[in-house]
């Protein structure tokens, strides 16, 4: 018996947001799914999340979201998004900011699962160091259960990899975000953590990483400000489906998913 985590990658916009609605009851039916993580930092427009968007997302089936930079973006609507507790923003933000790190999240089949948001600071914001606040948060975790899945948003893959190596045997799973590009090594590290880099993004990818071709092309050309687009073509979902030792919390099969929407 296994506990099945579908995580979802970064959401872009409505088309995204569409895709999940069209296909996350398929995939929770077809692979038995019993808790449903996603990346909602990109869910509004291409850039943040309102409360509108996560109860759009809570009602697909989504039981917690996840995030990362750009959660702040939508200024005015920070607080109240942040003050559900299913909502994350990573934990190496100071204690100052609104919202939590981590939470322990019930399946509906009565297992806790402990997830924990993190972000990077290699070619990212300087803020605390991933690894001690994930020490710290871990062993907070530990205490209510063994399983607990880590989204980790971030650039530079060097900086994920070190990540899920340090964490190896200590959390279930190590699944990157922020590069909205599928990765294909995902494996499980010997003590049992499963990893992969980035999880991808859902959204179009008729794009540049989900936003316009047009707009991504001007800004790399004239270094300018651009005001970005969300394409709504060659929609496709990305996630991966971890597979859990209830009693242990060590990985037992991690997969990677995409579906054409």
């Amino acid at each position: 018996m296994s506990i099945k985590i579908l995580f979802i990658g970064d959401i872009i916009g409505k088309p995204g947001r569409q895709a999940l609605s069209r296909e996350l009851h398929r995939l929770v039916d077809r692979h038995a799914v019993d808790l449903i993580i996603a990346n909602g930092e990109n869910a509004a427009g291409g850039f943040g999340l309102t409360t509108e968007t996560a109860k759009e997302l809570f009602d697909t089936g989504v039981h917690c979201l996840t995030s990362g930079n750009h959660i702040w973006d939508k200024r005015e609507q920070v607080p109240l998004v942040l003050a559900d507790r299913r909502i994350l923003r990573p934990a190496n933000y100071g204690a100052e900011v609104p919202g939590t790190g981590s939470v322990v999240v019930t399946t509906p089949g009565g297992v806790k699962v402990g997830v924990l948001n993190l972000e990077g600071r290699v070619y990212m914001k300087n803020l605390e160091c991933p690894f001690r606040v994930a020490d710290r948060e871990i062993e907070l975790l530990r205490k209510e259960t063994p399983l607990i899945f880590v989204d980790f948003h971030a650039e530079a893959t060097s900086e994920k990899s070190a990540l899920g190596w340090y964490l190896d045997g200590r959390v279930s799973a190590v699944v990157g975000t922020h590069t909205h590009v599928q990765t294909a090594d995902e494996r499980i590290l010997p003590q049992g953590t499963a990893y992969l880099t980035d999880a991808g993004m859902t959204g179009s990818f008729d794009s540049v990483i989900g936003i316009g071709k047009e707009e991504a092309i001007r800004k790399f050309l004239t270094q300018l400000p651009v005001k970005f687009e969300i394409p709504k073509k060659d929609i496709r979902l990305n996630g991966v489906l971890v597979g859990i030792d209830p009693e242990n919390g060590r990985a037992l099969s991690i997969e990677r998913i995409t579906v054409g929407c």
